[in-house]
C-alpha cells in the first residue's frame, strides 16, 4: 500500500475473521466513545485546523478518542493499518482500521446530540464492516455490509431500509448546503424539489437513519473517507445502497448518495442528472 491512504489490493477476509472484527469495533467505539463525554457540554478549548479563514474545529475530545482506537488496534491488531482524520494513515497489512474521532464536531462543540463516533474496517477496495456509536444517548449502529444492527442499552434489533420507491414520497437529508460546490448544490436542488420533506443537519446520523428507515435519502459533499466508511456497511447492511453523484465507488468519500434501496437509488441519479 502507498504511504498515502487509497485503493489497494483487496484482502480476503473469512465470515469468522469479519464476526470477530465487528464484535472487535463495536467493543472498542463503546469504550473510546466514553473519553469525549467529560468534554461535552462543557467548556472546552475549540482549535481551528484550517488557516485560509475558513474554519474547521477540533478538540480534547477528537484527540482523546481517536488515541483510545488507535491503542486499542495496535494491541489486538498490531499488523492493521489505521487512517485516522486527526492523527493520520499508518500503512499496515492491507486491512486498514479507518477512524473519525467525533464525526459532527461542530454539533459536540454546541452541544447538539448529532455527532458520534465512525470506526470501519477497511479491505483494499471497500469498506467490509462499520460502526457509529454515540456515547451521550448510548446508541449503537453496526453493520457488515449484508446484515445491520442497532443496540441501545438491552436491546439489539435488526436495521431494515424504508421501502419508499418514489422521490414524490421521499424523506431527504443532509448536513449542510455550504459543502455542496456550485454544481453539485444545482444537482441537490433539484433532488429537493421532488422529494416530499428535506431535513438539514445530522452528518453521520443522516446516513445511520436511512438504515433505521427513517430517512430514505441522504447525501453530503466533500466528505472524507473517515466521513464515511463506518456508514457504507451499515446502509447496505440494512439493504440501501451507496454510491457517489455519477453512482461510482464511495469508499474514498467525495460527494455521496445514500439510498434506502436500488430503485429509490435509481430515480435519484436520474433526477441529479436530469439536465
Amino acid at each position: 500500500m502507498s504511504s498515502i491512504f487509497g485503493y489497494s489490493p483487496q484482502v480476503a477476509v473469512s465470515a469468522d475473521e469479519k464476526k470477530s472484527f465487528l464484535a472487535f469495533a463495536e467493543q472498542t467505539a463503546k469504550e473510546a466513545g466514553l473519553e469525549a463525554l467529560p468534554f461535552f457540554r462543557s467548556q472546552m478549548n475549540i482549535e481551528n485546523k484550517r488557516t485560509d479563514g475558513g474554519f474547521d474545529p477540533v478538540t480534547a475530545a477528537d484527540h482523546a478518542v481517536e488515541k483510545k482506537v488507535r491503542e486499542a488496534i495496535a494491541r489486538v491488531y498490531p499488523d492493521h493499518g489505521i487512517c485516522g482524520e486527526e492523527f493520520g494513515y499508518q500503512e499496515g497489512n492491507g486491512l486498514t482500521w479507518v477512524i473519525d474521532p467525533i464525526d459532527g464536531t461542530r454539533a459536540f462543540m454546541t452541544g447538539m446530540l448529532h455527532w458520534g463516533l465512525l470506526l470501519a474496517l477497511f479491505d483494499g477496495q471497500e469498506p467490509i464492516l462499520g460502526v457509529m456509536y454515540q456515547p451521550y444517548v448510548g446508541e449503537l449502529f453496526s453493520g457488515n455490509g449484508e446484515q445491520a444492527w442497532f443496540s441501545r442499552g438491552d436491546e439489539r434489533r435488526r436495521l431494515r431500509t424504508s421501502d419508499c420507491r418514489s422521490l414524490e414520497d421521499s424523506v431527504l437529508c443532509t448536513t449542510g448546503l455550504e459543502w455542496f460546490p456550485t454544481d453539485e448544490r444545482a444537482q441537490f436542488e433539484r433532488l429537493q424539489a421532488q422529494a416530499k420533506l428535506t431535513r438539514i443537519g445530522g452528518d453521520c446520523y443522516v446516513h445511520a437513519l436511512v438504515a433505521m428507515g427513517s430517512v430514505d435519502l441522504a447525501t453530503d459533499a466533500t466528505l472524507n473517507a473517515y466521513d464515511l466508511q463506518a456508514l457504507i456497511p451499515i446502509v447496505r447492511g440494512a439493504g440501501g445502497v451507496v454510491t457517489t453523484y455519477d453512482g461510482g465507488s464511495a469508499a474514498m468519500g467525495g460527494t455521496v448518495l445514500c439510498s434506502a434501496n436500488e430503485f429509490l437509488h435509481a430515480a435519484a441519479l436520474q433526477e441529479l442528472h436530469s439536465v
